[in-house]
């Protein structure tokens, strides 16, 4: 069976990115025919384990190839929980609101948690960096409230996509679809602009399967 881990990076419980990803999901499930198990991961919620000093002591020594000891080794062990949860997964929904021109913080605690040397990537001296989470497929819903594709610079920049498809590509997930629901606050029509992004949401699900 098909493992989607679904994330869910915004705290809001009438979220609109989030509401778009159910729209997905429910068009995605039922297409499927029972073939895919649906886990959600609410990051606000998730109570995400620090990565400080310790962690970062963790890292070091990993890097180094030796084994993080004390406190290095506990934080070490919280992050590799969560790595866990997220490679065990065959797909993943994402849906990101745009905070501040980037992602939510939350967001990128967690890839700063999951994304450790070894586990989400390799490095080679010569050859650089390379993700090892490869065969695996992606959906990611992008909203904002003023931010759209092409705006003058008054209304934002977009730190927030290129961030997230960075990262997406350095740990090797490079199937992705993208879904965008931007300028909504803005927006004189922007019921009818959320109607047209939940058909493409179904239609994306369902395409999926």
């Amino acid at each position: 069976m098909t493992k989607l881990l679904h994330i869910n990076s915004s705290p809001r419980p009438q979220s609109q990115s989030a509401a778009l990803a159910q729209e997905f999901l429910d068009a995605y499930s039922e297409a499927s025919g029972g073939t895919v198990s649906v886990t959600r991961l609410d990051l606000f919620l998730a109570g995400l384990p620090k990565f400080d000093a310790p962690g970062a002591e963790a890292k070091y020594a990993a890097f180094s190839g030796d084994d993080p000891v004390d406190e290095a080794a506990a934080a070490w062990a919280a992050a590799r929980v969560e790595f866990e949860r997220f490679a065990a997964a065959d797909e993943y929904l994402f849906n990101i609101p745009m905070w501040n021109a980037g992602v939510p913080y939350i967001l990128k605690q967690w890839i700063d948690i999951v994304t450790q040397p070894g586990w989400a990537f390799g490095f080679d001296p010569v050859a650089g960096y390379n993700g090892l989470l490869e065969g695996k497929r992606a959906v990611v819903i992008y909203t904002a409230g003023v931010y759209s594709v092409g705006c003058p610079p008054a209304f934002g920049s977009d730190f927030h996509s290129t961030f997230f498809k960075d990262w997406l590509e350095f740990v090797g997930i490079t199937e992705v679809e993208e879904l965008r629901y931007q300028a909504n606050v803005i927006s004189q029509n922007s019921a009818e602009e959320f109607e047209l992004a939940a058909k493409e949401a179904q239609r994306l699900g369902r395409s999926l399967r």
